[in-house]
């Protein structure tokens, strides 16, 4: 593990180049069926339902059980990545873009999934993330994603399925906070392995599972307004989480100060 501390660094860009590299291994070393995830997610759903698969990869197996009775469409990076899911899922409809620039209609999709991807966008900007999620939901449609036990800055590996892959993320704790202020209310939490062959992988890692909803358009009120962080690129280079209490602004080095600030401001 090396800490990404190199600030021209474009990580996005690794993350883009390493599975371009690695598609086809990362492919192989993925389990034949669908984890258990996302069960509880299809139980919710109806026949022909749309749903948004992000970070597709391959399309097998979470892009290809979902398509077998929902209009599934999937956005990746990576190019190679978005060629095999077509083909491995020809029902389906793939976008190779990033997500955090793609362009999809508001309101448009009864539910997301993000499984084991949302840790290779630089942490700073997955709030972002999460507000772009929920406004291509419907009201009362759903989130199911991986997240993360633990905070940690971003680094990288030099040994994923042999190249160099980076990841950032924050604690679940701070993840639950960042969703309920993006106005989503969370159903359920659980655990998953990686979704790799152990052969494969060697190792067995455990993910959170959340299955969230956005919140229906009479209960957006009961959630904090401009209460997501953001960078602060007016200051110095340390990113800077600001948040708006009684008509005045507010901000913090670290999450841990803004989080503490939204607690103040929910207590008024």
């Amino acid at each position: 593990m090396i800490p990404a501390t190199n600030p021209p660094a474009d990580y996005r860009a690794l993350v883009t180049r390493g599975y371009d590299a690695c598609a086809r291994a990362y492919h192989e070393s993925r389990r034949a069926e669908a984890a258990t995830e996302i069960r509880g997610l299809l139980d919710r759903l109806g026949d022909g339902d749309a749903v948004l698969d992000v970070g597709c990869g391959a399309g097998v197996p979470i892009a290809q059980s979902l398509a077998a009775r929902h209009r599934l469409t999937g956005v990746d990076v990576s190019r190679e990545m978005v060629h095999l899911a077509r083909r491995h899922v020809p029902a389906g409809d793939f976008i190779c873009a990033d997500v955090m620039s793609v362009s999809l209609e508001p309101s448009s999709f009864d539910a997301i999934v993000a499984i084991n991807s949302i840790f290779h966008i630089p942490r700073e900007a997955q709030p972002s993330l999460f507000q772009r999620l929920h406004r291509w939901l419907r009201p009362g449609g759903y989130l199911l994603c991986t997240l993360s036990h633990e905070s940690e800055p971003g680094y990288t590996e030099d040994d994923f399925h042999g190249v160099t892959m980076y990841w950032s993320n924050y604690g679940l704790g701070e993840y639950l906070g960042i969703l309920a202020d993006s106005g989503f209310e969370v159903l359920e939490t659980s655990s998953t392995a990686c979704g790799h062959d152990e052969a494969v992988q060697g190792t067995i890692e455990d993910h959170p599972v959340v299955l969230a909803q956005r919140r229906h358009l009479q209960d957006s009120s009961s959630f904090p307004r401009r209460a997501c962080p953001v960078l602060d690129t007016r200051r110095e280079s340390t990113p800077h989480w600001t948040w708006e209490r009684n008509g005045c602004a507010h901000s913090s080095p670290s999450p841990a100060g803004y989080f503490k600030g939204l607690q103040r401001q929910r207590r008024g």
